[in-house]
């Protein structure tokens, strides 16, 4: 599609985009840099990581660091290499997860519960904890978690998923507040699916549920979540901290 691209300023930014080597994190990534903030990519596939890295080099000061961010010592280690050598952090997108295995409650593996929680929200709230004390210290940051609109709604055979992108709504809620006095805005996205390798991760029954519940009839592009998510981390976004941004092709309208 071919449409005009709102100018964002983020120069003297410094982000951190977890899960930035591919996906919608990657398309982050590239849309701050052009936006003339220095980025951070955390990430579990060195590979892909360093690829992205080679490919958004040219568009700015960026770097890759591998990150384990179910580990809270991974976290606290790429937190303290970032702010060595791009400075301290304003602006974090949580955005790294993984979709688990397709299954009813009753047969989900306990094991596979339990990783999709330790990713896809312990680990938000890891990354939180090590960056947001800085952020109150220098009165300033904008925080992005990546949620979905299964944390609104509830997929079916996907509970661990759905249990754990509620949970980040709700800490994105919780955050907000504890933050309104600072010039910290907390906000999050809840994305229906894009076309990245998180789909390889479903059944073809999954994926078409989930794409014959959008309204809009399609996938949302990645692009697309990048625009949105460069404004929730301008400074422009002063106000409103807590609140969801709805990205789901008219799926959720709450």
């Amino acid at each position: 599609m071919n449409r005009r691209v709102n100018s964002v300023d983020l120069s003297g930014r410094v982000a951190v985009v977890t899960g930035g080597a591919q996906g919608i994190g990657l398309a982050v990534a590239r849309r701050l840099l052009s936006s003339g903030a220095s980025v951070a990519i955390w990430d579990v596939d060195e590979t892909a990581m360093a690829k992205a890295v080679s490919e958004l080099a040219p568009l700015g000061r960026v770097e890759g660091l591998l990150c384990d961010q179910s580990l809270m010592e991974a976290v606290d280690s790429a937190a303290t290499e970032t702010e060595r050598s791009l400075g301290p952090v304003d602006l974090l997108v949580n955005n790294a997860g993984i979709a688990g295995p397709a299954a009813a409650v009753a047969d989900y593996d306990p094991a596979a519960w339990r990783q999709i929680i330790d990713i896809d929200l312990n680990g938000v709230f890891y990354c939180c904890k090590r960056l947001v004390p800085g952020m109150i210290a220098r009165s300033y940051g904008r925080i992005v978690n990546i949620a979905s609109v299964a944390g609104k709604e509830g997929n079916p055979n996907a509970a661990a998923y759905s249990a754990a992108k509620a949970g980040v709504l709700a800490l994105t809620k919780s955050l907000g507040k504890e933050l309104a006095g600072h010039d910290i805005a907390v906000n999050a996205l809840t994305p229906s699916p894009a076309r990245t390798r998180i789909l390889e991760q479903l059944t073809e029954a999954q994926v078409a549920y989930m794409l014959g519940k959008v309204p809009r009839g399609r996938f949302v592009e990645v692009e697309e979540a990048a625009a949105m998510i460069a404004f929730m981390l301008s400074d422009e976004n002063s106000f409103t901290t807590g609140a969801t941004f709805d990205l789901s092709g008219g799926r959720a309208t709450y």
